[in-house]
């Protein structure tokens, strides 16, 4: 039980808000604009984590 106690007594480390800002966007495009750039939902983490970094 000490485990659980440690995992969920810790604070969760917060998104900078520029990756959050990233997300967001890709999250707003419609599928048409995804499709036409070529990028999956399952791309989104690590193209915000490219674009949070500019």
């Amino acid at each position: 039980m000490g485990f659980f106690t440690e995992m969920f007594a810790r604070p969760r480390p917060q998104d900078h808000p520029r990756y959050r800002a990233a997300l967001a966007l890709l999250n707003a495009m419609s599928n048409a604009d995804r499709a036409d750039i070529g990028i999956k939902p399952a791309d989104f983490p690590r193209i915000a984590r490219e674009m949070s970094m500019r």
